[in-house]
């Protein structure tokens, strides 16, 4: 558990409030040092100070921790296929049709629902409506996904996932024989100006890379395995769209597929260091049936 307060004489000189924070405490994700300090839990000498203020040698730093308010979600008897578990962390093979974390106005049957019926003390760390989440699978994408179980290793993963030092690779089905059978399609990924519910290529988003390599040829499709190297909303389904080949089944930037009542999108692989130990540690889902079943009928 983290105690309810720090207070230390800072070593460094010249380093932002928030990032030295984080660097102090491994439980204390810069993100949430941010949070503390917008507010007021987080004081230099006595005083109340902004994320970017810039430390001295010597300054004396106070933080607060406020409790934990109650988990307004409710544990849900849904079942989990649970790959590997430890002490920090569960990897799990998450199922096509279950969105990973509530939102307001839907706090149940989702991922996390099932998380907290099998880990209760979950409820306690992070977010209140995404504990152990650190990083999310569209509702109909299946494959493989990992959770932290406290903090410091919850800290750790998400630092892993925004360095973009995690190796994520899917099986995806596109219309078409896409060509090269290796390549890398780069272009940024913002809103979509047109409609604010769907992502785009636009000149004004986020950096986005994504490498890919032919599998095999299916009918008149292509079966690829797809490694996004940043994590954009939507990145894959998006970049393939834009290069003139849809993911098969994507109702909103690919194409309807009367073999699949949902896209053909898998999470395969993951690979990432552990936490506690620091090894490079890596985990690997199998194509549902749904999807192996479509690729018999194309075939």
């Amino acid at each position: 558990m983290i105690k309810n307060l720090y207070s230390f004489v800072v070593d460094k000189q010249d380093v932002r409030l928030d990032k030295y924070v984080g660097e102090k405490y491994s439980e204390l994700s810069r993100t949430y040092a941010q949070k503390l300090i917008g507010g007021g839990y987080i004081t230099v000498n006595d005083h109340v100070a902004k994320a970017s203020l810039k430390l001295n040698i010597g300054d004396k730093v106070n933080i607060i921790i406020p409790p934990t308010p109650p988990s307004p979600l409710s544990p849900e008897d849904i079942p989990l296929n649970i790959i590997y578990e430890d002490n920090d962390l569960l990897v799990i093979d998450k199922p096509a049709g279950l969105t990973v974390h509530p939102a307001p106005g839907h706090l149940s049957h989702t991922l996390v629902n099932a998380i907290l019926s099998h880990f209760p003390h979950l409820a306690d760390i992070s977010d209140s409506l995404r504990p152990g989440v650190v990083h999310r699978l569209d509702k109909d994408t299946s494959g493989v996904m990992v959770i932290a179980k406290n903090s410091v290793a919850q800290a750790n993963l998400a630092n892993q996932f925004k360095a973009h030092s995690v190796v994520k690779a899917y099986l995806v089905l596109v219309k078409g024989h896409l060509t090269p059978e290796r390549g890398i399609i780069e272009a940024p990924i913002g809103r979509d100006p047109r409609n604010r519910k769907r992502m785009a290529v636009v000149a004004v988003g986020r950096e986005a890379r994504t490498e890919y390599h032919v599998v095999k040829y299916v009918g008149g499709y292509t079966l690829l395995e797809v490694r996004p190297e940043t994590g954009r909303t939507h990145q894959i389904r998006v970049h393939l769209s834009a290069v003139g080949y849809p993911v098969v089944g994507d109702a909103m930037y690919g194409v309807k597929s009367a073999y699949l009542s949902r896209q053909f999108l898998h999470a395969s692989h993951l690979g990432f260091r552990s936490p506690s130990t620091g090894e490079y540690v890596e985990f690997e889902s199998q194509l549902p049936p749904d999807l192996e079943q479509a690729l018999k009928d194309i075939g």
